[in-house]
Parts: C-alpha cells; structure tokens; sequence
C-alpha cells in the first residue's frame, strides 16, 4: 500500500489524500489561495485563529522585530521583558480586579491540562487532598492532551487511548444546571473545578444564563474553582472582550489562546484569579508546570500587538456590528428552509444542517456539506450536524453575500446528493 504522503493531517482518516484545490499555499486577509491558483473566502477566522486577518502587519512586524532582537529567551525559572509585558497586558485587558496573575502556555489542551493541574494543587496545599475531581460538559472540547482529551465531552476514542477519566465528570448545560447540582449534591466535597466553555465548540451551543446562574451559585455554595475555557471565545468573539465579562461574578481562571497571537505563533495563557493567586503566593508553593515554548519573545511581543490591535479598531463595537449581520444572514437561511436551527452568540455562529427527509447528518454527510460549500468559493467549519460560521472582524457586506450564496449552494447540492 503506498502512504499518501508525508505529512499526516489533523482529524482525518491516514488514508486522506489532497488534490492541488486543497493544498493551501498563502492567506491573505480574508482569503486563502491553493495550489492549483484558486482561492476561497474563509469564513472560519482560520479555525478561529486569525480575527484580525492573516497576515495583520502590525502583528507580524512585532513577531519578526521579536526573532531578530530575541530569538529565544526561556521563562523557565526566570522571566523576560517580553513576557512581563504581554502579562500585563492581558491582565488590564481582561480587568486586575479579576485577574493577577498569568502563566503563558502552547496551545488550549496544553492550557487545560495546566488548569486541571492548578485547581488539584490548590486544594491539596490547603489540606483538601480528596477535591481533585474535574467536572466538564458533555459535548465540550478542551483539546487532545492527556488531560484535556479526558475532560473533553466529546466521543474522541477516549478509551482506544486509555484515558484516564476516573477523576472527570462531565454533566449537561442544556438543563440549566439541573445535573451539575445533582452531582454536586453527591460529590461536591470532591470537586476541584468545573471547567465550561461559554459556547461550545464543538456544537456552537451557548451557556444559557439559567446555567450561568446556578454554576456560580453552585461555587459559593460548595467552594469548588471555576475554569472558562475561553480558547474559542475570547477576544470579543461574541461580542465582549471575553464572553465571561457578562457573568455576574468572574471565574476563577480564565483560558485563553487561538486569537491570542492572530494564528501567528502557538500560543495559549492562563490568567488566574486573586483567590487562587494569593495562596499560591502566600503558602510559596511551586506550581510545577513548564513549556519550551511557551511565552516566548515572538508569542508574548505578537500578544501585545493583537491587544493593540483590537484596542485600535475597537473590536468590541465592530464585532457587535458584524454579529447583527451574521445574525440576520442566519435568519434568512432559517426562514427559507436551509437551516434548521441557530446556534451560538455574537459572531460565533452555528448552522444546524438536516438531510432531504429531516434526520440529523452523519459526521461524514457534514464533512461532505463544508467540502460542496468550499467548491463554491467558502471555508466553513463542521460541527455536529452543523456547520459553524466564525468570521474575521473585517468582514465586509459582499463578503458576507458571498457566505451566504455558498451555504445556500452547497447545502442545496449536498441534499440532492442524499435524497
């Protein structure tokens, strides 16, 4: 049998080979172009990386200035210039009121696995060496790492790679909470941490404020840390800086990565509360935890340019303005019969997708779906059953008419091909 290629792509069978019109070879603001000269509007920020365009020049200068005047310095055991700043940035950015402290990561499951870390050690300083359980939501996505792809909600062949799950809960959000306060009930003595996303993005399902409500009030009531997992929210994505600025009281850790270099380099932090902040510092404790490349000059000086950058176009204002259009784009798709639902928040965007007779589509029939869709000019991400629009904050109108011509297209011919 001959292997397809060299490379080994994420997320598709080993068998998976790529014709010219799918290998990308550049992106530029909007636009990715292929091997075989065409090009397609990505609506998907570039798996949600790339919200102020690829190739943003402010950001990319900062990177090269950073390689060149520091290619490499280490936060192992000592810190750098480069690093203090970005983490000060991030902290006035997200509110010192609510954050203190930040430690730089690689990428959002590696940022989980460490916030996992943190909240076990947490309590097993303070003597509470029972509360090292995790609780998750079924059908979130924290990543594949060891820890994360326990914690993720998500059927991902946890049990083909003997993850370990037995310190991991996961419960519904569509409830309102109903199960998270059942379980705590029994276990809540045991619980280090809930860990939520604001929407997740897996399925592009929003946190309703019932649930909001009640997991803070679940906190106060049984001590456990909350994580928001912000990776794919963060950044003004639906609408506020972070999706977590509209909760009544704040989480306990705040992750972020994705949009936090514009896709310029791996990246991912976490920003930790005072509550957690103020022990660890107090008891001297050392939170054993460390990534080459994590928080390098390059990642931490394009950190600093993306904040800048969005202070500059006033990202919470334009994204509102974009989430209105995407918001009337879905309705129009919804009332003429391509959609069945609409999912998400701000310009984080679900699309659910029925087959010719009604019935859920498979998680091939959706890969399917996005492939017609790109055939017709659109880069858009798959979801169960779904498709998610996650556009970059420049989108403008004949932008968003060319989304919308492609959905209606590609999904239209993706029916004829099932019925």
């Amino acid at each position: 049998m001959t292997i397809p290629h060299a490379l080994w792509p994420s997320m598709l069978p080993a068998d998976a080979t790529f014709t010219r019109d799918l290998v990308a070879v550049s992106a530029v603001g909007n636009t990715v172009e292929f091997a075989d000269g065409s090009t397609r509007l990505c609506a998907t920020s570039g798996l949600w990386n790339v919200p102020l365009g690829f190739g943003n020049p402010a950001v990319a200068e900062a990177v090269d200035k950073a390689t060149r005047d520091a290619s490499y310095l280490s936060l192992f055991r000592t810190p750098h210039r480069y690093a203090e700043e970005a983490a000060e940035a991030l902290v006035a950015l997200a509110n010192p009121l609510n954050y203190s402290r930040v430690i730089f990561s690689t990428s959002g499951g590696a940022a989980n696995d460490a916030a996992m870390k943190l909240a076990r050690q947490y309590w097993w300083h303070r003597g509470r060496t029972s509360r090292s359980l995790v609780v998750g939501l079924t059908g979130s996505y924290h990543g594949t790492m060891y820890g994360s792809h326990a914690l993720s909600g998500d059927e991902l062949l946890q049990s083909v790679y003997s993850v370990d799950r037995r310190s991991v809960r996961h419960v519904s959000h569509s409830d309102d909470g109903e199960e998270l306060d059942a379980l705590m009930m029994r276990e809540g003595d045991r619980v280090a941490s809930v860990v939520v996303e604001p929407v997740l993005g897996s399925g592009a399902h929003a946190l309703s404020d019932a649930f909001v409500s009640r997991l803070l009030a679940l906190r106060e009531k049984y001590g456990f840390l909350i994580v928001a997992d912000e990776v794919a929210t963060g950044f003004s994505r639906t609408g506020r800086m972070f999706a977590t600025d509209t909760w009544a009281a704040a989480p306990d850790v705040l992750i972020l990565s994705k949009a936090l270099t514009n896709g310029a380099m791996g990246a991912a932090a976490l920003l930790v509360g005072t509550r957690v902040a103020t022990e660890f510092v107090g008891g001297r404790w050392t939170f054993v935890h460390g990534e080459t490349q994590a928080g390098t000059p390059a990642c931490t000086a394009a950190i600093v340019a993306v904040i800048d950058e969005l202070r500059r176009i006033d990202a919470e204002t334009v994204t509102r303005e974009l989430a209105a259009d995407l918001s009337r784009l879905a309705s129009r798709l919804a009332s003429d019969g391509l959609v069945s639902e609409v999912t998400g928040r701000g310009c984080f965007v679900g699309l659910g997708i029925r087959d010719s007779e009604g019935g859920t589509l498979s998680g091939a029939e959706v890969l399917r779906t996005v492939s017609i869709i790109a055939q017709n000019g659109v880069l858009v991400h798959p979801g169960p059953s779904a498709i998610q629009l996650i556009p970059a904050y420049g989108f403008d109108a004949d932008e968003l008419l060319r989304v919308d011509s492609a959905v209606r297209e590609g999904v239209s011919q993706a029916r004829e091909m099932t019925s």
